[in-house]
């Protein structure tokens, strides 16, 4: 940006042609690379994708009201997309796929009425997405990977929330049924052994002992008690 304000203030082209005409850089526009060689100072694009950003967009990029296309694709960039970009007006398109950008798609970005390609897909977008202008044009592949964004062109909000919340539910409720039929059944299982294994003690015992005498005792101590006359 400095090169170029200090290629805007020379009164001399001698300058531009020095520099300009023997360097090129290759910049994606609209999903397609081109060797830009000339007159670089007139393209009023920003293309930084495909490096290991970080952190969040800077809302000041939203004071760039010439701005004509927008690359920070392929990074890891991360927070919302920023409302400014909203007041990019001349914008004709946005790429800020294959990030880690989470959130709502900011409504101010259907007054971009000159935005022709929209790429969001690959990050971890969710909610409605906005209606009106350029955005009734756009296809599935500008937000594909965002899977909480519902609404055209992917299927409706409501239906499609409501049935994600019950299947949620559902599958919820299914694992505590599950979880607690499980419980139920090895304390059935637990008492049965137990019990099991019990009788057969006792069934040794007396077939060993014959009629014990603490058993015995025991029995006929409770039938005593019920019947004073025995």
């Amino acid at each position: 940006m400095r090169a170029i304000q200090k290629v805007e203030n020379q009164k001399s082209n001698s300058f531009v042609e020095d520099v300009f005409y023997r360097n090129s850089i290759v910049i994606s526009l609209k999903g397609l690379e081109q060797n830009l060689g000339r007159n670089l100072f007139i393209w009023k694009t920003i293309d930084l994708s495909s490096n290991d950003f970080n952190g969040e967009i800077p809302k000041e990029i939203g004071t760039l009201r010439s701005l004509v296309g927008l690359n920070l694709s392929h990074n890891k960039l991360s927070g919302g997309i920023p409302t400014s970009l909203g007041n990019l007006s001349n914008l004709e398109w946005l790429d800020l796929s294959s990030n880690e950008l989470f959130g709502s798609i900011p409504p101010q970005l259907v007054s971009l009425t000159f935005l022709s390609c929209l790429n969001l897909s690959q990050n971890q977008l969710s909610g409605p997405i906005p209606k009106g202008k350029q955005f009734d044009t756009f296809e599935n592949s500008s937000y594909f990977g965002n899977i909480g964004l519902c609404g055209s062109p992917l299927p409706k909000c409501d239906a499609d929330q409501s049935d994600h919340k019950s299947q949620l539910l559902q599958k919820e409720q299914e694992e505590d049924d599950s979880s607690e039929k499980g419980i139920w059944v090895k304390a059935v299982f637990t008492g049965y052994g137990c019990g099991i294994v019990f009788g057969i003690f006792i069934g040794y015992v007396v077939f060993k002992c014959g009629r014990p005498m603490w058993i015995v005792a025991k029995v006929e101590g409770k039938r005593a008690q019920k019947d004073p006359n025995i």
